[in-house]
């Protein structure tokens, strides 16, 4: 006796292993799990996406912060040098390292910026119950392509260890970018985790309708 399967529709695969499951709607607060290896599939909260929002929103507003005020400030011997992460960047651009800025600029710059900008035009009208933006579905796909890309962490642990070692030289006095970074950092984990991807391409079908 041949068993049918449910609409593809209906399926739900699990990011980690792939194992398929056939897709329920959730009491508020409940989350499902992998019956294999236990990776969360969904969740239903249904503040989550006014939070993912205001996240993405306030995480935006301290990117642009940390790219336009100082990072840090160098005192040694009388000479004192202040420093942006535009500075930074454009400090590889003449010869053989304008491949190498161009890479630090995307990396931890345009592409996390890019993401959150994607992440803020799929979800607003969520939030206020409205009918999603034109492209919305490929904004948020576009943003979750980027997520491996986005390396403004990776670029905050550098700059810890090399301040660690230039303490010893210099007197070095931590700018206001340099907390703004870290605040994108924490904000932009704490939004990841929040992330339901299942729930957010639910909501925005059921809002296309």
């Amino acid at each position: 006796m041949t068993t049918a399967l449910p609409p593809l529709d209906d399926l739900v695969a699990c990011p980690q292993c792939d194992t398929l499951h056939s897709a329920q709607d959730l009491p508020d607060g409940a989350t499902a799990h992998c019956q294999r290896c236990g990776v969360v599939l969904m969740t239903s909260r249904p503040a989550a996406i006014a939070r993912i929002l205001s996240l993405a929103l306030t995480a935006f507003v301290l990117m642009i912060a940390a790219v336009s005020f100082p990072f840090l400030t160098l005192n040694e011997a009388g000479f004192r040098n202040a420093t942006s992460v535009l500075d930074a960047v454009l400090a590889f651009q003449d010869g053989y390292g304008f491949p190498l800025a161009v890479a630090v600029a995307f990396f931890i710059v345009i592409i996390p910026l890019m993401r959150l900008t994607a992440l803020i035009y799929a979800l607003g009208p969520l939030v206020r119950h409205q009918p999603p933006r034109p492209a919305a579905r490929a904004a948020f796909g576009f943003a979750e392509r980027l997520r491996p890309w986005s390396m403004a962490e990776i670029f905050i642990v550098g700059v810890t260890v090399a301040l660690i070692k230039v303490a010893g030289m210099a007197t070095v006095t931590i700018g206001p970018a340099f907390w703004a970074f870290a605040g994108v950092v924490v904000i932009t984990v704490l939004k990841d985790q929040l992330i339901c991807r299942y729930s957010i391409w639910e909501a925005l079908d059921k809002a296309k309708v």
